[in-house]
């Protein structure tokens, strides 16, 4: 069997023009990492795809969750960091199934937290300048200062707010209580980060070049843009009055 310390946690749906690609590609790396599909009912039979390389080749480092329709990124995180925990994963990892994040820039989250002790490494986009490749300008734009409005809404020290190539230690998650992440799209990877830094774990942010999706479609919209802008306001209200865990 090929034991891990990691897993790699990809959300998808409608993704078969990249899913088999991207198991491969990580596969590939020379550090042994575990997937994890969260799949919410991809009619183009995304989940088949995995199921096939789960029986025919990777029948010990690759697994799936179903769910039954789309039913939010942030929910599919939370199922998968509850299995991560329940099957005794240290490094819990957040990536997209569509090439934005480079399964090369795998080992370097791995390393920021397991060799330099960060307890959150981030793939920062804005760290280094504005490293996304192929998005519209007024995408790049959007993004870019949604992150600075959540800085100065909050204070919160992070250049990439909503990043969403992500490594957390196990104990990250423990600590956090998942149950009451209340956000699903952008304003989700604001959230965890948020908590993460309030309890006050260590964050790292990693330089990472970011490269819209060549095959496949987006799944962003006005909404979770929309989500994200009014829940900092709820972020800094809950900076201010709530009691987070401590460490």
């Amino acid at each position: 069997m090929n034991k891990s310390d990691c897993i790699v946690i990809i959300p998808t749906y409608n993704e078969k023009e990249n899913i088999e690609k991207i198991i491969r590609a990580v596969f590939g790396l020379e550090k042994c990492f575990h997937i994890l599909i969260i799949d919410d009912g991809s009619p183009d039979g995304t989940a088949q795809i995995v199921k096939d390389l789960m029986a025919n080749e990777f029948v010990d480092r690759l697994f799936l969750v179903e769910r039954k329709g789309k039913l939010g990124l942030g929910t599919a995180y939370i199922a998968g960091f509850k299995w991560a925990l329940q099957h005794d994963y240290d490094y819990v990892f957040e990536m997209d199934a569509d090439f934005s994040h480079d399964p090369n820039d795998l080992p370097r989250l791995y390393s920021a937290c397991h060799d330099e002790g960060y307890d959150v490494a981030i793939g920062s986009r804005y760290v280094s300048g504005v490293n996304v490749v192929n998005w519209p300008m007024s995408r790049v734009l959007m993004s870019y200062f949604a992150s600075k409005y959540v800085k100065m809404m909050t204070g919160f020290p992070i250049h990439d707010t909503t990043a969403g190539f992500k490594c957390y230690r196990r104990r990250v998650l423990e600590t956090i209580e998942l149950d009451k992440i209340r956000f699903k799209g952008y304003g989700f990877q604001i959230e965890m980060k948020f908590t993460a830094y309030k309890i006050g774990f260590k964050i790292k942010e990693v330089p990472v070049i970011f490269v819209n999706r060549k095959e496949g479609t987006s799944k962003m919209s006005g909404g979770i843009f929309g989500e994200a802008f009014f829940g900092v306001m709820r972020l800094r209200w809950d900076g201010w009055t709530r009691k987070y865990p401590k460490i």
